[in-house]
Order: structure tokens, then C-alpha cells, then sequence
């Protein structure tokens, strides 16, 4: 039976996350509403979701190990270091979940655990 890794995870996404996350969400609305987002997703509660969960309501395709960023966190993950919990954002228009921050986060957890409990802040 192979071992499952342990996933560490910080009790609260890191500062910069938050400019990241306003940053992406500007792109698909308007800024005054991104940054409103952004302002919801930092005074809610943490939250956790299994990370086949998160990739089946957003949509989006799992970034191989291949991307420099997912890389990077699947080094975090075997070092043992803490990652930041996702940023997530209820798209009721278009119907979909949205990463705001974290989806290369999300893809090199996937690799390891596609059911593991992902932390994350949700609006």
C-alpha cells in the first residue's frame, strides 16, 4: 500500500494572496466588485473542501507537474513546508466555482491526494 503524503497547511492564507486573488478576479468583473470580493473573502471563516470537489465545480483542467509553479509546491509539499489555503469565489452568474488564488496550489495537491481536505476561504 503507498504511504499517503501529509499535506501542512497555514491556519490563514498569506497577506499577498489577497492582492493575487483581486488581481485575477479583475480580469472576469468589474475592479470596484473584484476588490469588494476580496474584502468578503478576508473577514470569512476558513472552510475545507476535498480537492476533487474544488476541481469538478471550477471547471478548470489540472496543470501538469510540468508547470514551474505547480513544481514548486509539490517541492513545499515534500519538504513538509506549509502551503496557503485556496481563495474561492461563487460564480452564481456563470455558475462556477472560481480560484481566486491558489489554483497551482490545488493541481499539485491533486498529484498526491485527489481527496484531500483543502483549506480555503470561500464567498
Amino acid at each position: 500500500m503507498k504511504k499517503k503524503t501529509i499535506i501542512n497547511w497555514q491556519r490563514e492564507p498569506q497577506k499577498h494572496d489577497y492582492p493575487a486573488a483581486t488581481s485575477y478576479l479583475s480580469l472576469t468583473m468589474p475592479p470596484q466588485e473584484a476588490k469588494s470580493v476580496t474584502r468578503k473573502l478576508q473577514r470569512t471563516g476558513m472552510t475545507e473542501f476535498a480537492a476533487k470537489d474544488i476541481f469538478r465545480a471550477s471547471m478548470l483542467s489540472l496543470l501538469g507537474v510540468s508547470n514551474s509553479h505547480v513544481e514548486l509546491d509539490r517541492t513545499k509539499i515534500i519538504r513538509n513546508e506549509k502551503l496557503s489555503p485556496l481563495l474561492l469565489f461563487r460564480d452564481q452568474r456563470n455558475g462556477k466555482l472560481v480560484i481566486a488564488d491558489g489554483y497551482h496550489r490545488l493541481c499539485a495537491v491533486y498529484t498526491f491526494d485527489e481527496d484531500a481536505m483543502i483549506p480555503c476561504k470561500i464567498v
